[in-house]
């Protein structure tokens, strides 16, 4: 099969579109025929070796966590899927979606949405987990509570919003003069242009402060939650961390992090909320698999206005 890999880390020059032996399953697997994938900013910092300590040095290596495609054999232990059916998911924490089949746990699928393209659904998985379990988990969102997006045209972002406001919640988004259109169409109740006023200077207004691109910190914005507020990283620095740790042991307001866990529960969750018309991917640029070193490059700029699709097949 044709895949993109690295052999180290590095820039996006050190892609390379190969032929490489197809995975095999396990019993509590899928092989999948990848239609679509999508570029996360953990793709990115994952190739320029930013999380080592996690990756390893085992080369080579394939990226890519989220995917939609078509199933072709079941493990042996697989009961809720069959060959033919069309699913979307998450590789976590190996990855393995840059590449024309891959080996997906079956606890990590659903079937994919019916209103959504293959891009759609690919775009959905990482950023919308992030944005449920960090608002729904972390956060205890209830109806009528104020929410903070922090970035909210990004990818995370996106969904944070939406979600929000499917939960019943008052969304306040956080993001760029050029893109305040763009995130009222999403349902943000309320807009702050970052380049015209400082979100953190506001007092005690906030019952949860998602932070979707990680520009914040909890000592940053604790002046702005409310006295039992909850601050939700997606990218904790050491500072934040102690913050965790501290903020864990007293009451009043929390610092957390999340890492989103891929489940079949959720991804349904998601696709009902999809098919409702509570939710839609936004796809700011789709790229063939062949330029994904393109892709990864645009990712990094960070301008990306929702997600990055990489078209595998067809």
């Amino acid at each position: 099969m044709k895949a993109v890999v690295i052999r180290r880390y590095g820039s996006p020059e050190v892609f390379q579109y190969e032929d490489v032996e197809p995975p095999k399953i396990k019993p509590n697997q899928l092989l999948v025929k990848v239609n679509a994938t999508c570029v996360n900013p953990v793709d990115w910092k994952m190739r320029k070796g930013m999380l080592k300590i996690i990756t390893g040095n085992k080369f080579p290596m394939i990226l890519g966590f989220d995917l939609s495609g078509e199933v072709i054999e079941v493990g042996s232990q697989v009961t809720q899927f069959k060959p033919t059916d069309v699913i979307y998911g998450s590789i976590s924490p190996s990855g393995g979606a840059y590449a024309e089949f891959a080996a997906v746990l079956e606890k990590n699928a659903a079937l994919k949405p019916t209103n959504m393209t293959y891009e759609e659904a690919a775009s959905v998985p990482v950023a919308a987990l992030t944005a449920l379990q960090g608002l729904r988990d972390l956060g205890n969102i209830q109806p009528n509570q104020k929410v903070l997006v922090n970035g909210g045209s990004g990818g995370v972002g996106i969904f944070a919003v939406q979600i929000a406001k499917a939960l019943g919640a008052q969304v306040t988004a956080v993001c760029s003069t050029k893109n305040i259109d763009f995130v009222k169409s999403l349902g943000a109740d309320r807009i702050i242009d970052y380049t015209q006023q400082d979100f953190t200077q506001e007092l005690g207004q906030y019952d949860i402060i998602l932070d979707a691109v990680a520009k914040q910190s909890f000592s940053g914005c604790k002046q702005a939650l409310k006295p039992n507020g909850i601050y939700v990283t997606t990218l904790p620095s050491l500072e934040s961390f102690v913050q965790i740790i501290l903020t864990a042991l007293i009451p009043g307001k929390k610092a957390k992090f999340i890492l989103e866990k891929p489940n079949t529960q959720d991804l349904v969750y998601l696709k009902e909320l999809i098919e409702a018309g509570k939710i839609r991917s936004v796809i700011d640029r789709t790229y063939p698999l062949q330029e994904l070193a393109a892709a990864h490059t645009y990712s990094e700029t960070e301008r990306a206005v929702g997600k990055i699709a990489i078209a595998v097949a067809n």
